[in-house]
C-alpha cells in the first residue's frame, strides 16, 4: 500500500490484504506501535502484544489457505464493556479492574475467529481493549476510574462518552474502527466530538451477550470507524440474531454494505438522495444551540438537499422530557443490574470488613465511582415502595409517548437530521462539579435511544477552535441500511470524515 497503513480504513485495508499489498502481522505492529507511542491519549485500558500478533499470524495463515473472509486480518478494538476472553474486562470500574472472562461477548466472537462449535467469525483481529465512563455511565469520559481520555483534536478536551476511547482511538489513527455501546448517546456524542462515523443500529439487532449491563433496555452495541462505508462492513457482521440474548431481534444477518450501494429508485447523476424526506423537528433547533454547532449542520444539510433530498419541517414535541425519562429508566435498570457486583462472586471485595452486610457496603463503595453511586442511589429511590408509581411508572408511559411521537414523524419523512449535542466538545474538568450539565447535553441522542430507534453521527464540519461537529440521522426501525446509504452519499461529496486531527 502507497500510503502509512495507520491512514487506511477498513475498506482500503480489506482490499489491501486481499491484494497481498500487506500482511495482517504487518499491520498489526504498526498500529501496536502507534497505540503504544500515544499512551497520552488515554483510549487504550489494556492491549497484548502476544494475543494480537497471534491472531495476526492466524489471519495471514488463513489468507495463505484461501479460507478469509472480506475482514479478515483488519484491525479492530473493543470498548472495555465487552467481556474477552484473553484481555481484562474492567467496564472503565475499580470494581473489575482484575476481572478476566471465561468467553467472549457475542460481538466480539462475531468479529473475531468466532464462537466455538459455531459459524466462523470475520476473523478480524483485536488490537486491544479500549477506555471508557465507568459502567458506560457518562457523557465525557471522564467518569472511567483509570483516567480520562483525551480529545484528539484539542487535548484539553472531552473525548465524549461513554465511548470516548473507541472514538478517541479511531480518530487518532490508532485503530480502523472500534466497536462502541449506545445506551443514551454513547456511541453518537463521543463519534461527533472527535469528527468520526458511528452508529447505534435499532434495539436487538446486535447482540447484548458479554456486554456489561447499564440499563438493558436501552444498551445497544455498534460499530464506530472513519466513514459509513467502514460502519457497513463492521455491522453487517456484528448484527444477526442470538439465541443467548433474550433481547435479540429474531432476523438474519443483513448485507448492510450492499445496501449502501444500492442506487435510490429514481436517483440519478449527482442526485444519489433523489426521493428521500428528510425531517427536521423543530424541538433540534432551539435557541440555546451554539451557533457554530447550528451553522455546521444547517451547511450540511443544504448538501443534502443539493444531493436529491427533500427537507420537511416535523416536529417531537416531548424531545425535552427525554431527559427527565432517560434519567429515571436508566438508573433504575442500572441499580438492579448492578445489585450483581458485592463482592462475593466475583470482581473487587473489600479487604477489611466485619459481617457479610460490611463486606458488601464496603465493597461497593470502594468499587463504584461516583457518578455509578449516584446513578445506583436514584435508581434505588424510584423504584422504591411509594415512589414507583409517581415516577418509574409515569416516565415508562412518557417513553412510549416519546415513540409514538417519532412514528407520527416518520409519517411525513424517511429520516430525521439534526445536531448529535447542543456544543462542540467542552474543556476536561468543565463539569466535573455538574453533572445535570453533562445530562443535559444528551438531549438530542435521548429520544432514539428511548424509542429504541437506529441513528448515527456523520461528521459535519467544525465549530468552535476547529473542533468536530456531528450531523445526527435518526431512521425508523430497522432502516440502518437508509441512514448509511444517506450518510453514504454525504461523504462521497464532503471530505469531513477524512480529516485528521493534528499530528495522527
Amino acid at each position: 500500500m502507497t500510503a502509512p497503513l495507520h491512514e487506511a480504513g477498513v475498506a482500503e485495508l480489506a482490499s489491501g490484504l486481499a491484494q497481498g499489498r500487506c500482511s495482517a502481522v504487518e499491520l498489526a505492529g504498526e498500529l501496536l506501535a502507534r497505540a503504544q507511542a500515544d499512551a497520552g491519549l488515554g483510549a487504550f485500558l489494556s492491549i497484548d502484544r502476544e494475543v494480537t500478533l497471534a491472531q495476526a499470524r492466524a489471519a495471514d495463515a488463513r489468507r495463505a489457505q484461501g479460507l478469509a473472509g472480506a475482514l479478515t486480518g483488519v484491525p479492530v478494538a473493543h470498548k472495555d464493556i465487552f467481556v474477552t476472553r484473553e484481555l481484562p474486562s474492567t467496564a472503565g470500574s475499580r470494581m473489575l479492574a482484575d476481572y478476566r472472562s471465561p468467553y467472549d461477548a457475542t460481538v466480539v466472537a462475531r468479529l473475531g475467529a468466532g464462537e466455538p462449535g459455531g459459524a466462523p467469525g470475520a476473523g478480524m483481529v483485536m488490537l486491544g481493549k479500549l477506555n471508557c465512563d465507568e459502567f458506560a455511565m457518562g457523557s465525557s469520559n471522564e467518569n472511567s476510574a483509570f483516567g480520562a481520555v483525551r480529545n484528539p483534536w484539542s487535548r484539553d478536551r472531552v473525548a465524549g462518552g461513554s465511548s470516548g476511547g473507541s472514538a478517541a482511538a479511531v480518530a487518532a489513527r490508532l485503530v480502523p474502527a472500534a466497536t462502541g455501546t449506545d445506551t443514551g448517546g454513547s456511541i453518537r456524542q463521543p463519534a461527533a466530538f472527535c469528527g468520526i462515523t458511528g452508529i447505534k443500529p435499532t434495539y436487538g439487532v446486535c447482540s447484548r451477550y458479554g456486554m456489561i449491563a447499564f440499563a438493558s433496555s436501552l444498551d445497544q452495541a455498534g460499530p464506530m470507524a472513519r466513514s459509513a462505508e467502514d460502519c457497513a462492513w463492521l455491522l453487517s457482521a456484528m448484527g444477526g440474531f442470538d439465541p443467548r440474548d433474550a433481547t435479540s431481534v429474531e432476523q438474519p444477518s443483513v448485507d448492510y454494505v450492499a445496501q449502501l450501494h444500492t442506487p435510490r429508485e429514481g436517483a440519478g447523476a449527482g442526485r444519489p438522495l433523489a426521493g428521500l424526506r428528510i425531517g427536521l423537528p423543530r424541538e433540534f433547533f432551539p435557541a440555546g444551540l451554539s451557533q457554530d454547532v447550528a451553522h455546521a449542520v444547517r451547511a450540511a444539510l443544504a448538501e443534502l438537499e443539493r444531493l436529491g433530498a427533500t427537507l420537511v419541517d416535523v416536529s417531537l414535541p416531548r424531545t425535552e422530557l427525554s431527559i427527565p425519562v432517560y434519567y429515571i429508566i436508566a438508573p433504575a435498570e442500572a441499580s438492579s443490574n448492578l445489585s450483581r457486583f458485592d463482592g462475593v462472586k466475583f470482581g473487587h471485595r473489600a479487604a477489611h470488613h466485619g459481617d457479610l452486610a460490611d463486606m458488601y457496603r464496603k465493597t461497593r463503595a470502594e468499587g463504584f465511582g461516583a457518578e455509578v453511586k449516584r446513578r445506583i442511589m436514584i435508581g434505588t429511590y424510584v423504584l422504591s415502595h411509594g415512589y414507583y408509581d409517581a415516577y418509574y411508572l409515569q416516565a415508562q408511559k412518557l417513553r412510549r409517548m416519546i415513540a409514538d411521537d417519532f412514528q407520527a414523524c416518520f409519517g411525513q419523512c424517511d429520516v430525521i437530521a439534526g445536531p448529535v449535542a447542543p456544543t462542540v466538545a467542552w474543556e476536561l474538568g468543565a463539569q466535573a462539579h455538574d453533572p445535570i450539565a453533562s445530562y443535559l447535553a444528551d438531549i438530542f441522542t435521548l429520544p432514539a435511544s428511548l424509542a429504541g430507534l437506529p441513528g448515527m453521527s456523520v461528521p459535519a464540519g467544525f465549530g468552535t477552535q476547529g473542533l468536530p461537529v456531528g450531523l445526527q440521522l435518526v431512521g425508523n426501525y430497522f432502516r440502518e441500511g437508509e441512514l448509511l446509504h444517506t450518510a453514504h452519499a454525504l461523504q462521497q461529496a464532503t471530505d469531513f470524515h477524512l480529516r485528521r486531527p493534528p499530528g495522527a
